[in-house]
């Protein structure tokens, strides 16, 4: 891979989720990402169909077994990140915490991904993302009006969690360049969460946002901001909240401009979002795509994943790529000067092993020692 972290050397103590995420756009931007894999009771001869795993090279290692962390701590004597999502505690019964790999490599930047945190009274206990996001106010302010819905794992897995860890532990890399200081990264999905939301306690603060939901701007409370079915069963999303851009919905849907007026009248959005839902319904997804498109109305069709990738614009920038067989996301950002290639297709477990191991200066016979042994794992 090429790309503005090309010679940054990363060491993910592979997990589930937000890790493997976090290790992938590191690895998307040109990162050497070494996951630490365990040991497949059966090796899987079939190329996993896993985007997460793209671009990364993987050693299998027995972490339980005597002086396994030996190894792990060798790889972190020539890395600049390593990145765990384990429960608190856990890497450190292991031999892999944050002072014994500080202790070999002092300007190492050490990223600890977790639900709850490292500290306070949930730290150790389990969790998904829909639990992550429930305390910190997020989930309450989602979904419907009688019920809050899941965003899939999006905002606390990913946005709070993944996104989180990689914008810390990047800072915590330019520091450690400067100082020649490492440091511990510390990212909770609670707090990740939390601040993301920064804009929606913003406007609750000033007295804009409701505690109900569908009761506001931007959560489907509006008539111009939500979703509406098209005659053959499809979606447009509307979000047309400036008046310039709700006029365009108007004259796009063949309404009487009298509502531009009314736009911002809340007791007439019901009587608005009635004629938004006859209009829609009159017209195939396709058609409606066919009028908006050409403006600024801020109406889109609503694609499924199938769909998305040979979406006119998503193809023309190339947002979508293939690798092992389907379309998944390309790398992002863009960078003008080093730009990101085509990621490598997702790896086996342990199918680097005995080059890793050679790189980190074992010789063949203690590679083929630490294999028979049981403490790694090559891939046939």
């Amino acid at each position: 891979m090429s790309g503005p972290l090309t010679g940054i050397r990363v060491i993910e103590l592979a997990g589930i989720g937000p890790g493997p995420l976090a290790g992938q756009l590191l690895a998307d931007l040109g990162a050497d990402v070494i996951s630490v894999d365990r040991k497949a009771e059966t090796p899987n001869p079939v190329r996993p169909k896993d985007a997460n795993r793209r671009g990364k090279r993987s050693i299998a290692v027995n972490l339980k077994a005597d002086g396994a962390s030996g190894i792990i701590l060798k790889l972190c004597e020539s890395a600049d990140i390593l990145i765990e999502g384990f429960r608190p505690g856990v890497a450190e019964r292991l031999g892999l915490g944050p002072d014994a790999v500080h202790a070999i490599n002092p300007a190492l930047v050490y990223g600890r991904l977790t639900g709850w945190g490292q500290t306070g009274p949930l730290a150790d206990r389990a969790g998904h993302d829909i639990n992550y996001i429930s305390i910190t106010g997020a989930l309450a302010a989602i979904g419907e009006k009688d019920r809050p819905v899941p965003p899939l794992n999006l905002v606390g897995d990913y946005a709070g969690g993944s996104l989180m860890l990689v914008y810390g532990v990047m800072a915590a890399l330019i520091s450690a360049k400067s100082t020649g200081k490492g440091q511990i990264v510390d990212a909770a999905m609670t707090d990740g969460s939390a601040a993301i939301m920064s804009l929606i306690h913003s406007l609750r603060a000033s007295g804009i946002w409701q505690d109900r939901r569908e009761a506001n701007i931007i959560d489907g409370g509006t008539p111009f901001y939500r979703c509406y079915e098209t005659a053959d069963n499809g979606f447009m999303a509307v979000g047309a909240i400036e008046p310039q851009f709700f006029a365009e919905l108007i004259r796009g849907l063949g309404l009487d401009e009298s509502w531009c007026a009314r736009q911002y009248e809340a007791a007439g959005w019901p009587d608005m979002q009635a004629e938004f839902e006859r209009a829609f319904a009159c017209r195939t997804r396709e058609e409606w795509t066919a009028v908006f498109e050409p403006t600024d109305a801020c109406v889109s069709p609503v694609l499924d994943m199938s769909e998305a990738p040979s979406h006119p614009h998503n193809a023309a920038r190339q947002t979508f790529v293939e690798i092992d067989g389907f379309a998944q996301p390309a790398p992002a950002p863009r960078f003008s000067g080093t730009a990101a290639g085509i990621p490598s297709s997702a790896f086996f477990q342990g199918e680097h092993t005995r080059a890793i191991l050679t790189e980190a200066g074992y010789s063949e016979d203690e590679i083929s020692t630490l294999i028979s042994d049981g403490k790694v794992q090559a891939a046939q």
